[in-house]
């Protein structure tokens, strides 16, 4: 624990909200069954204002909804409030066929009679989770009006066929949205109202040097800052709509990185995780000629380690 309260205190975070945020997680134990749910985040978030939004909503029990470009750190934000807030974690992540049974639960034969599989709403409920609800807007509508009542002032999940459930008073939801993904839609004006929504800011040299630091602290400096270059590049033509933000991939940077470490050289390593991320012939072009300005063919393992 005391290590998060530094790192926020690191960043500045105000010294009331961590004050509020350690009475929070001595009055909230978490029980011993959901222990491994407990959350590691691979790296800590990194934005005082966000961190500081997100804190004092949630310490006032309001749920959040996270919602920005891709690559803006959504998950890692969600995951960092789990572990800051010290509550095991249930991730849902929606898709078309996402059902209300598949959150709340649904009946299951043992030992000679029905019983309800509890869903991870449901367990998220009954444990004082936070419920990280990832694509929220790809979510049916019959998925969706389950956390209505979860979600507001109510505080309960009616489960069909079985008892009315209220909510843990430590439980939280964080729902994570992109805007333009194939399958999203726009959500519900009644769900919105549920809760505070975080515009989340795109990544700045700052940002993504402090990632790069944390997750490939080998790298040469020289190398980092082409890295980090080659991104803000490719975020600033999928800004203008030059090319769509298929190649904009944090991950597969990071990923790419990692390759080099195995021996493979730099250009192709950032093929693999950035360049053929498109599958249009002429936009693939237009990120390799992007790569080419920042990485040289030419470059070796040794460039970069």
């Amino acid at each position: 624990m005391q290590e998060e309260l530094n790192f926020l205190r690191e960043q500045q975070v105000s010294e009331n909200l961590i004050r509020d945020l350690e009475e929070y997680r001595s009055r909230y134990s978490v029980d011993e069954a959901v222990q491994a749910r407990l959350a590691k985040p691979v790296i800590p978030f990194y934005g005082r204002k966000i961190l500081e939004m997100s804190i004092a909503g949630l310490l006032q029990g309001e749920n959040l909804l996270l919602s920005g470009a891709k690559a803006t750190g959504k998950n890692i934000l969600s995951e960092n409030l789990a572990c800051i807030f010290g509550r095991p974690v249930y991730n849902v992540s929606f898709h078309v066929n996402t059902s209300s049974a598949e959150l709340i639960g649904t009946d299951t034969f043992r030992n000679n009679e029905v019983e309800l599989r509890e869903g991870s709403i449901y367990q998220c409920a009954r444990y004082g989770g936070f419920g990280i609800l990832d694509e929220i807007n790809m979510a049916k509508n019959d998925a969706v009006s389950v956390l209505h009542a979860a979600l507001d002032y109510r505080r309960s999940i009616d489960v069909p066929g079985y008892n009315q459930i209220d909510l843990h008073p430590a439980a939280r939801f964080i729902g994570t949205m992109n805007y333009g993904y194939a399958g999203t839609k726009e959500l519900n004006e009644a769900l919105v109202s549920r809760f505070m929504v975080i515009d989340m800011p795109a990544q700045t040299e700052e940002t993504l040097t402090f990632i790069m630091e944390k997750l490939l602290p080998d790298m040469k400096q020289q190398a980092k800052k082409q890295w980090i270059g080659l991104f803000l590049d490719l975020q600033q033509k999928a800004e203008n709509g030059e090319i769509s933000t298929k190649p904009l991939d944090l991950r597969g940077m990071i990923a790419a990185g990692r390759t080099v470490r195995q021996g493979l050289d730099p250009f192709s390593a950032l093929e693999m995780g950035v360049v053929n991320k498109c599958f249009d012939l002429f936009e693939k072009e237009l990120v390799r000629d992007v790569l080419l300005t920042r990485i040289p063919e030419d470059w070796t393992c040794e460039d970069v380690y």
